[in-house]
């Protein structure tokens, strides 16, 4: 009897977060190559362009954690695998361009956040916390040992 009910509180623990489990701001839609290069261990700068990712990285300070995953925002949920990156630089840049010609004039300016992340494990969502359009995600998520997250 003992042992069953040691199993089940194990199980309810297990599915909320506890341990090793934190929340974290998410950048989602990374490219193949953004992983890699994470994946090998290697401190990488980015440069953030897209409005679901300008958010979560602005709200980033430098040595804050981050979870960076290939997947989209729409498609981030419970067991989606990712890297856990630690924020090294954090940098927002405004580019003005101008095209010009004898007939018009165009100028246009963007905005996006150059971000330094040094890769420290590999992770995996246990929850989505935050969502939302216009408000950076956030993943509770879990280091997965290395064993495990093959």
């Amino acid at each position: 009897m003992l042992n069953r009910q040691n199993s089940s509180l194990r199980r309810e623990k297990s599915s909320q977060c506890t341990g090793d489990c934190m929340e974290y701001v998410a950048l989602t839609g990374m490219s193949e190559r953004v992983i890699s290069e994470l994946r090998n261990h290697h401190a990488l700068t980015i440069e953030v362009r897209s409005p679901p990712n300008f958010f979560a990285a602005y709200k980033s300070n430098v040595g804050d954690f981050i979870f960076i995953t290939h997947l989209s925002s729409d498609d981030l949920r419970g067991g989606t695998m990712g890297i856990i990156a630690k924020v090294l630089k954090h940098q927002v840049i405004t580019h003005r361009m101008i095209q010009s010609n004898d007939i018009y004039y165009e100028e246009r300016e963007m905005t996006l956040l150059r971000i330094q992340l040094e890769p420290r494990f590999i992770a995996r969502v246990l929850r989505v916390t935050s969502n939302q359009i216009c408000k950076a995600a956030k993943v509770d998520a879990e280091e997965m040992p290395f064993f495990d997250a093959r």
